[in-house]
């Protein structure tokens, strides 16, 4: 599975309106519902709570990977959300989030889920493909983005 697949562009949000950690789950919790409308929103959003209880997913400077896995879905789907202020995510390095990959999978696709969270690691360490992420406008711009730069690595 590609990235373009798990971040398909009606999941992507260019310019998020939530300013806190919460609006933000539910936010792109709904977005993910409103193109995958079989699973449970409220198992997610406490599935991610919860999650994020135990570590903060604010793993790099910008960026957090918040994600879960329910019994209500199949697969795996996500979102990306961006924003230019910033969000106070509580991320290690204490630094505001400026970029958000959530991913929601089934509980029963762990090495599926891990191996999602693998490709998104990869991607994030190519040189400044956050920087240049954070540049761009729209949500066709961020996912032809991440589909070619996912390409690059594979050749």
């Amino acid at each position: 599975m590609t990235l373009g697949e798990v971040f398909p562009k009606e999941t992507i949000i260019a310019n998020l309106s939530s300013t806190e950690k919460d609006e933000l789950f539910e936010e792109l919790v709904e977005v993910i519902h409103s193109k995958y409308p079989v699973f449970n929103k409220s198992e997610a959003l406490a599935t991610l709570n919860e999650r994020e209880s135990k570590m903060t997913t604010g793993i790099m400077h910008s960026v957090a990977i918040p994600h879960a896995l329910i019994s209500s879905i199949k697969g795996s789907v996500g979102a990306i959300g961006i924003t230019k202020d910033g969000i106070d995510y509580d991320s290690l390095d204490k630094a505001p989030v400026h970029a958000v990959f959530m991913i929601i999978g089934n509980e029963n696709e762990t090495e599926h889920h891990i191996q999602i969270l693998k490709q998104l690691a990869t991607v994030l360490q190519i040189p400044d493909f956050v920087q240049n992420l954070l540049s761009l406008k729209s949500s066709a711009e961020i996912y032809n983005f991440i589909c070619t730069s996912e390409e690059s690595l594979l050749k």
